[in-house]
C-alpha cells in the first residue's frame, strides 16, 4: 500500500480542528488569567510535577510563601488572604493545564499518524512545524511569566504580546491546514491553498490591531479612558508622554497605545469588509457572513469594554471574539487562495 492510499486527510482535519478549539479555549482562559492578575501566582515552571495542584495545607502554604516573595505581592497584594491566593492560583493552573493538554493533543496524534504513514505527501513538515510551535508557545509562556517575578509587579507587555500573537498564529495555522486536508479528502487532486498578496495585507493590518490589543491588555491601557468615541473629552488624549521619543511612546505609553488600538480598529474593519466582499464574490457567502459577524461583534464588545471601565466579562468576550476574527479571516483568506 503506497503512502497516498494510506493517507487519512479527513481524520487529520478533524484532529486539527479539535486542537484549534483547545487553542481558542486557552486564549479565552488566558484573557481571564490576565484580567484577574493571576499570571504570577505560580512562580515555578514544572512541566510534569506542576500538573498536580497543592493538596494539603502545607503545600498551599509553601506555594503562597513563594508568591509572597514576588514584587507583585509586596507592592500590590500585601496582606492577601490564602483564599484569595487560591482563586488566582486556580486560573493560572487551569491555563497551564490547558497548555499541557494542547501539547499532548498535538504531539501524540502526530507521532501516531507518522508511524501509521497516514499523513499525505507534502504535509509532514507542516504538521511537524505546528507541533514545534506548540512547544515554542509553552516556552514563551514561561518567558513571559519570568519577566514579572523579579522587579516588576506584572509581566512584560512585550512578552505578553509575543505569547498571545503566537497562540493566534498557531490557531490560524491549524485552521488553514485543516481546511487544506479537508479539501484533499474531498478531492485527491486538490492543491494546498496559497496566501494571496491581498490576503497577506489584510493579515498584516489585523496583526497590528491584535498587537496593540495585547499591549492594551498588558499595561491596562483600556482603563485610561472610559468614554467613546472621545478619550476623556479629547480625540487625541491628553497625557501622552513623548519625552523618550515617538517609538518609546508607541510601545509604552498607555494613552497612545489605547488611542492606536481604538482607531486602527477601523482600518482593520475596512480591510475585513473588502476581504468579505472578495470571499462572497468567490462563491462562499457563509465565510463572508462569518467575517462580518466576527469583526462587528468585536467592535461592539470593544466599545462596551471601554464604557464599562474594563468589565471583566466584556473584556474576556472581546478577546474571545478577537480569536474568532482570526479564524474567520483565515477562512476567508483560504477561500480566495484556493487553487482549482
Amino acid at each position: 500500500m503506497d503512502s497516498l492510499s494510506r493517507a487519512r486527510p479527513a481524520l487529520l482535519a478533524k484532529w486539527l480542528f479539535a486542537v484549534a478549539l483547545l487553542v481558542f479555549l486557552i486564549v479565552v482562559v488566558g484573557g481571564i488569567t490576565r484580567l484577574t492578575d493571576s499570571g504570577l501566582s505560580i512562580t515555578e515552571w514544572k512541566p510534569l510535577l506542576g500538573m498536580i495542584p497543592p493538596t494539603s495545607a502545607e503545600a498551599w502554604a509553601a506555594e503562597f510563601s513563594l508568591y509572597k516573595q514576588t514584587t507583585e505581592y509586596k507592592l500590590v497584594n500585601a496582606g492577601m488572604s490564602l483564599d484569595a491566593f487560591k482563586y488566582i492560583y486556580f486560573w493560572e493552573w487551569i491555563h497551564r493545564q490547558l497548555g499541557r493538554v494542547i501539547g499532548l493533543a498535538m504531539a501524540l496524534p502526530f507521532f501516531w499518524f507518522t508511524i501509521r504513514k497516514a499523513i499525505p505527501p507534502g504535509y509532514g513538515l507542516r504538521l511537524f512545524a505546528l507541533v514545534a510551535l506548540v512547544g515554542f508557545q509553552g516556552a514563551l509562556g514561561w518567558w513571559m511569566v519570568a519577566s514579572g517575578l523579579d522587579a516588576r509587579t506584572d509581566v512584560s507587555h512585550f512578552r505578553l504580546a509575543a505569547h498571545l500573537l503566537t497562540a493566534l498564529f498557531l490557531l490560524a495555522g491549524l485552521v488553514w491546514t485543516a481546511l487544506d486536508l479537508r479539501a484533499l479528502a474531498n478531492d485527491p487532486g486538490a492543491k494546498p491553498a496559497r496566501l494571496t498578496g491581498f490576503g497577506a495585507a489584510v493579515a498584516l493590518i489585523l496583526f497590528v490591531q491584535l498587537l496593540f490589543g495585547a499591549y492594551t491588555a498588558g499595561i491596562d491601557a483600556g482603563k485610561v479612558a472610559n468614554t467613546w468615541p472621545m478619550m476623556n473629552d479629547h480625540f487625541v488624549p491628553d497625557g501622552i508622554d513623548w519625552s523618550h521619543g515617538v517609538l518609546a511612546a508607541i510601545g509604552n505609553d498607555p494613552f497612545l497605545i489605547h488611542f492606536i488600538h481604538r482607531w486602527w480598529a477601523w482600518v482593520a474593519v475596512i480591510a475585513l469588509v473588502l476581504l468579505a466582499r472578495r470571499v462572497k464574490a468567490s462563491g462562499n457567502r457563509v465565510a463572508s457572513v462569518a467575517i462580518h459577524s466576527a469583526f462587528g461583534t468585536m467592535i461592539l464588545l470593544g466599545i462596551a469594554t471601554v464604557l464599562s471601565g474594563v468589565n471583566i466579562i466584556a473584556a474576556v468576550l472581546h478577546q474571545a471574539v478577537g480569536a474568532l476574527v482570526v479564524v474567520s479571516t483565515t477562512w476567508g483568506n483560504y477561500r480566495i487562495g484556493q487553487r482549482q
